[in-house]
This record gives structure tokens, C-alpha cells and sequence, in this order.
């Protein structure tokens, strides 16, 4: 069996795009604007302490986002889970026991912090949009 290290740099060293080893047990990915929820999405992981951690930075502006629903969301996500930093920027996390690291579960890992940081990004986007105009006066009844 490989080692869960030689597992994980290949699998990062394959990934298309901007992907980076910065130490023996640690990596950075980045995500385009495409791919990352409307702007650059950058990942890191690491492996310490028995596991596979990774991190995404989704949000340094919380507007209109509600903290009790990250609470909510969290009861309802698999392996990842929203966080804040005391300047209450939005991070998500996720951890795989390192004794679980394969080329799949890794894939897995990392997709749903991904799908996790675009969701948020895109409520706030979807709620910093103005309602569309239905025309006519919301009181006016039809005839």
C-alpha cells in the first residue's frame, strides 16, 4: 500500500490548474473564478496528527450571510463543515482519517469542500441581487 503522502501528492500533482507542495505533508490548490464560485478559490491540505485536513477561505465579506444557518447547513454536510474566523470571514473544513486516504476519498474530500465554498458564494451573490421588478404595484389587483 502507498504511503498516504505519495498518495496525496500525486493526486494533487495531477489536478489541472494551479496546485503547489509547500512542505513534506502540505499542498495548495487554486481554483479559478470558473470553478471557485465566481472568484479564485484557494485550498490547502495537510497532513498531521493521524489526518488529512483541508481548508478553503470562501468568504471575507459575511454579508447576508446568517451564522445560525451555517449551523443549520453543517447538520446537513458530509465530512465538511462551515467555520468563522473571529473577523468573521467564512472558511470551510474538512478531514479524511489518514488511514482512509485513497486517490477516491480524496477526491471526494476535496470536491465537497469545493461544492461547499461555491455554495455559500453563491447564496451571498444570490442575496446581494435585487428582486426581479414583477411591474405594476404590488397592491394593484387584477381585473
Amino acid at each position: 500500500m502507498a504511503a498516504a503522502v505519495d498518495i496525496v501528492d500525486a493526486y494533487i500533482g495531477s489536478l489541472p490548474g494551479g496546485s503547489r507542495r509547500t512542505a513534506h505533508t502540505e499542498w495548495g490548490i487554486t481554483l479559478d473564478a470558473d470553478h471557485g464560485g465566481g472568484w479564485p478559490l484557494d485550498l490547502g491540505v495537510r497532513i498531521a496528527g493521524g489526518l488529512l485536513t483541508a481548508k478553503a477561505h470562501a468568504l471575507t465579506d459575511p454579508e447576508h450571510i446568517d451564522p445560525w444557518m451555517l449551523l443549520w447547513w453543517n447538520r446537513s454536510t458530509r465530512l465538511v463543515r462551515f467555520s468563522a474566523t473571529q473577523a468573521h470571514e467564512i472558511w470551510i473544513h474538512g478531514d479524511l482519517p489518514v488511514t482512509a486516504i485513497s486517490e477516491q476519498e480524496l477526491d471526494r474530500l476535496l470536491g465537497l469542500v469545493v461544492e461547499a465554498a461555491t455554495a455559500v458564494r453563491n447564496f451571498q451573490r444570490d442575496k446581494r441581487k435585487p428582486p426581479p421588478d414583477l411591474g405594476g404595484d404590488w397592491l394593484a389587483t387584477s381585473d
